[in-house]
């Protein structure tokens, strides 16, 4: 039974989509193609809209004392999503974006939704007082959510990845029978499943900041519902690659002279797509599988880390990842300025 329900959620994504994607003249959701973008044509974006109303919606269904229960999260998860609607719409500031989460984020922590602790570190465990839990958590988990609305620039990109996260939250939940985990992580992945059938390459509509802000929201939301059973460095790894991506690109900005939120095409993905000849299924492929690879070592370490009795292994696993994004960050420069250089010499060699 529980698997028809899900069933049906993704259907009422799609068909929800599809409905937005009729009305997305009348209702001004238009994705018009920029310097930034992958696509030369006027597609409809807004897609959020349709897989996060079937969200809440499967959530009600499926699982009713759940939702009842954990309400005061969804209320935050739809004031991050009524954003987002706003953003698609005619567009808000950076600013008002990180005060509507910092809003979502004050309402969990009201309802004792919040990040605590560190962890275990060398023997001692590092709680955090309330003072400091809060703030940590308003830039944690804004940092989190946007960064997952910074990789939604290729077709099926932010979803595929997200489908992987919450594949790996969904065995966490299972694992140490947490309904909330489970609940949350099985119905977004049936919503996305539906979304993924209009936005693969090449795609019919676009997620729009009413998706990509809700879903960084929602992952940012089961990584601190995670922390009571896997070991808190270990979410970089199950979010690894857009909190990869958000640090190269900010690195890169920062070296440049400009502003942090300065858009630009400094993205993984963009430089990918270029090494891959503008091949936007291979690129998006190949970063899902990358995300996979990390979200299967953060798995795995969870149980290494467990077993740990010198607390070095949280060291090692945080400074493993420190190395990972200075590596990523070598090869993505070096990929940049060969291409940089090719291009070059293409203009050079025009009659």
């Amino acid at each position: 039974m529980l698997t028809l329900k899900l069933m049906s959620i993704a259907l009422l994504s799609y068909l929800s989509i599809k409905l937005v994607q009729k009305q997305a003249v009348r209702l001004d959701f238009l994705d018009l193609p920029n310097e930034r973008s992958q696509h030369v044509e006027v597609l409809p974006r807004g897609a959020g809209v349709g897989f996060v109303f079937a969200f809440f919606i499967g959530c009600l269904i499926c699982y009713p004392s759940v939702f009842l229960i954990d309400r005061w999260m969804f209320v935050s998860i739809l004031i991050v999503f009524i954003a987002g609607i706003i953003d698609d719409h005619h567009g808000i500031s950076a600013r008002f974006k990180f005060f509507t989460i910092f809003l979502a984020v004050y309402i969990l922590w009201m309802d004792n939704y919040s990040i605590y602790t560190l962890g275990t570190w060398f023997g001692h465990r590092i709680d955090l007082p309330w003072w400091i839990a809060l703030p940590f958590g308003m830039f944690a988990i804004a940092g989190l959510t946007n960064a997952l609305n910074l990789i939604d620039g290729l077709d099926g990109l932010a979803g595929g990845v997200s489908i992987v996260i919450f594949c790996t939250f969904w065995f966490i939940g299972l694992k140490h029978h947490d309904h909330s985990i489970v609940m949350i992580s099985s119905v977004m992945l049936f919503s996305l499943c539906g979304f993924m059938l209009l936005n693969w390459n090449p795609a019919k509509i676009f997620m729009g900041d009413s998706g990509s802000l809700t879903l960084g929201f929602v992952i940012s939301i089961l990584s601190m519902l995670s922390i009571h059973y896997i070991p808190p460095v270990v979410t970089l790894y199950l979010g690894a690659l857009p909190v990869l991506d958000t640090l190269i690109v900010m690195v890169r900005r920062y070296r440049r002279g400009k502003s942090p939120f300065h858009a630009d095409k400094t993205h993984m993905h963009h430089i990918l797509v270029r090494f891959f000849e503008n091949n936007v299924k291979k690129t998006v492929l190949f970063l899902i599988i990358l995300q996979t690879i990390f979200s299967t070592s953060g798995y795995i370490l969870i149980g290494v880390i467990q077993h740990d009795t010198t607390g070095w292994v949280p060291f090692g696993a945080f400074v493993g990842f420190g190395l990972i994004f200075v590596l990523f960050y070598m090869i993505f420069t070096g990929i940049q300025k060969r291409q940089l250089a090719v291009d070059k010499m293409n203009k050079i060699n025009l009659p």
